[in-house]
């Protein structure tokens, strides 16, 4: 059962709270660097070394490029709901972001000349993660603002899987939607490295974007300067406070959206109603029930406070039982007075 805390416990969830963000995890931190220097100097030799490594892949200058056979495999596994979905989502998408466009304009008078010029990227780098945190809208939402932007290249990176396939395949069929140039079978730190300064294989970029878990933000943060990015992301959160009056399907729901994104999100409810405490705690369990065997165990071991038995990334096995200790989620709480 997902653990109900009352507000005697507050204390220990703060500790839990303010030490679960790993971004300055020293040991993390020497292995991104590490990566990154290797792939800077190295190029596709020390990439498809990483390659080999974690993803247990072998990854060569002429296998790394996604085909369009490739491509056209995934739209295969596409439900014709699914497309009618991702197509209404990038519809969407693009017209909010249409809304947002700034254009060049210059003003000229006798005594001085003012204008602002806009000019698009010439290259973006968009990384889309696998496994558990893989989203096809994680494709949209990165890709066709960049488009509307006007940005002339788009490159796409996603982990493989160990058959050299990708290793979520309706990521292509989002990609081909949203009208990614180029996708690369590459992942972690070391694919945000080979966007960051080039390899043999992948064309640098100007700018990086996109989700991934502590080594992708880690990589980020360290090629910083040298590329643009969106922004350091650290692990999901949502702290959802509510009375008798909320519906616990709704409560469960929100808890879960964020549970999944990834082995250190937290999701926490606090609320005065025990009753609804316990009703959440069983929609918890209900709603889990409802997903693939996998991601069912998953989803569970986040929500119990255990790590998820898929590792928090292929560059974290030198890591992994420091990160694991301090992995937890969605704890209960009773008592308003608890969040003080």
């Amino acid at each position: 059962m997902i653990p109900i805390l009352r507000a005697s416990d507050a204390g220990e969830l703060k500790r839990r709270v303010m030490n679960r963000s790993q971004l300055q995890n020293e040991e993390v931190s020497r292995i991104v660097k590490e990566i990154v220097a290797r792939v800077r100097q190295e190029g596709d030799a020390a990439l498809f070394d990483y390659t080999v490594k974690f993803d247990h892949v072998t990854m060569t200058a002429e296998t790394v490029l996604v085909t369009k056979d490739e491509i056209a495999r995934a739209y295969e596994a596409a439900s014709p709901e699914w497309l009618d979905a991702m197509r209404e989502a990038a519809r969407r998408i693009t017209a909010f972001h249409e809304k947002q466009k700034q254009n060049t304009w210059l003003n000229f008078d006798p005594a001085i000349s003012l204008g602002q010029k806009i000019t698009p990227l010439k290259r973006v780098g968009v990384y889309v993660p696998g496994g558990t945190a893989a989203y096809p809208s994680s494709v949209l939402m990165n890709v066709l603002p960049a488009k509307v932007a006007g940005v002339k290249e788009i490159i796409m990176v996603t982990p493989p899987g160990r058959d050299g396939s990708v290793s979520y395949p309706l990521a292509l069929v989002a990609a081909d939607l949203a009208g990614v140039d180029k996708i690369y079978k590459v992942g972690g730190a070391q694919a945000v490295a080979a966007l960051a300064f080039g390899t043999e294989s992948i064309p640098r970029v100007d700018k990086i974007t996109g989700p991934g878990n502590i080594f992708v933000a880690n990589a980020k943060r360290e090629v910083f300067g040298h590329v643009g990015i969106d922004m350091v992301a650290g692990p999901s959160e949502v702290l959802v406070i509510a009375d008798d009056s909320a519906n616990p399907r709704y409560v469960a729901a929100d808890l879960l959206s964020q549970a999944e994104h990834d082995p250190l999100a937290a999701a926490i409810l606090v609320t005065d109603s025990e009753a609804l405490a316990a009703a959440v705690q069983a929609e918890i369990a209900r709603q889990t029930a409802l997903l693939p065997p996998r991601r069912h165990r998953e989803e569970l071991d986040r929500l119990r406070g255990r790590s998820s038995s898929r590792r928090p990334s292929p560059t974290a096995r030198t890591s992994r039982t420091k990160l694991r200790r301090n992995t937890w989620s969605c704890p209960l709480l009773t008592r308003m007075g608890c969040c003080r």
